[in-house]
């Protein structure tokens, strides 16, 4: 099954690339950057990796971020996941960014975006790996710093698909975000965002109606509540669910307790993704092993993960056809 796994054709539509920054690259960036940093080694960085909670990873995520300076640097970053995403047959990627996180920082917002821009133009062309980006708004930030980064990104509309919203869900509902989100629609973005992680299934529900989001990210206490459960299914509303990102962050304490496939097999239009890999313990393929080993899976289960994260995709209707066709004549013959 591992063989499969591997080979098998993915789409990944939760990852953050700030999350995807490994500790020898953040070592590397803060030399070249003349950025001191807490630790003394990458493994030293690696065993600070233990969280409680979400708000336990975020701290230490942030802190990571700050060796990001220049667009060079975000390039390195981009560049480096999109190879890992070559390593896991990954065909097509949809990624987060947080330009707060560099804005707050005194980085300009094209810095950001242009540096990442230029490895996902490189990667599609060196690589043949196609990808979107989306603009995530930090949930612990005011509603007015979230309406100044949706204008900062208006002169770079043509390089972003969807607005997201990510960061501490504790504290801070959608609602929190609806005019900005409603904004958003009104400038042709498509909505994402995160919800029934750490907060409740009633998250999800305001999602959906106040913020009009396309697919949910993680998602997974929607089984509070079998109302939901049912919608998601019927509507096949796409859940983003991270499964290493969940047990690292206490979400589930083993995979064994996992709902994912209980929510697959509900017919629920469950996707596995990484989320934060450099955090968390791996990367897309490391995901499917993980779920594959703990749930007894069929091939066709597993291909399924891939065509519901096709289908939940923001890639044109012709592309996703053709990219189905291929999982399952991938399916179909191994």
């Amino acid at each position: 099954m591992i063989n499969f796994i591997k080979h098998l054709p993915k789409v990944e539509l939760h990852l953050h690339i700030e999350g995807s920054l490994e500790p020898e690259l953040m070592f590397q960036l803060a030399k070249r950057n003349h950025i001191s940093i807490p630790y003394s080694s990458p493994e030293e960085v690696r065993s600070a990796y233990q969280f409680d909670n979400l708000q336990s990873f975020l701290d230490i995520y942030y802190q990571g971020a700050e060796v990001l300076i220049h667009e060079q640097d975000f390039f390195d970053l981009t560049w480096a996941y999109m190879l890992r995403c070559q390593e896991d047959n990954v065909i097509h990627t949809e990624i987060f960014f947080d330009p707060q996180t560099h804005t707050e920082r005194g980085i300009k917002f094209e810095t950001v975006i242009n540096g990442i821009s230029a490895a996902l133009v490189q990667a599609e062309k060196e690589l043949g790996i196609s990808s979107q980006l989306i603009m995530c708004f930090l949930r612990h930030l005011d509603e007015h710093s979230a309406f100044t980064t949706l204008e900062q990104a208006l002169p770079f509309k043509d390089k972003i698909i969807a607005v997201g919203l990510d960061s501490s869900e504790k504290g801070h509902p959608p609602e929190k975000f609806a005019r900005v989100f409603a904004q958003a629609r009104e400038h042709g973005f498509l909505t994402v965002a995160h919800a029934g992680e750490e907060g409740p299934a009633q998250n999800i529900w305001d999602c959906l109606n106040l913020l009009k989001t396309a697919r949910i990210d993680h998602g997974v206490r929607c089984d509070e509540d079998q109302d939901l459960v049912s919608t998601l299914a019927q509507k096949q509303v796409p859940l983003t669910v991270c499964p290493l990102s969940n047990i690292k962050l206490k979400v589930f304490n083993d995979m064994s307790q996992h709902n994912i496939v209980n929510l697959l097999r509900a017919g629920v239009c469950v996707t596995i993704n990484s989320d934060d890999p450099a955090y968390f313990g791996g990367y897309m393929n490391d995901n499917f092993i993980a779920v594959a080993d703990a749930h007894q899976m069929s091939k066709q289960e597993l291909a399924q993960m891939s065509i519901n994260a096709i289908n939940g995709s923001f890639i044109a209707p012709q592309a996703k056809d053709d990219l189905i066709m291929s999982v399952r004549h991938y399916a179909a013959t191994h």
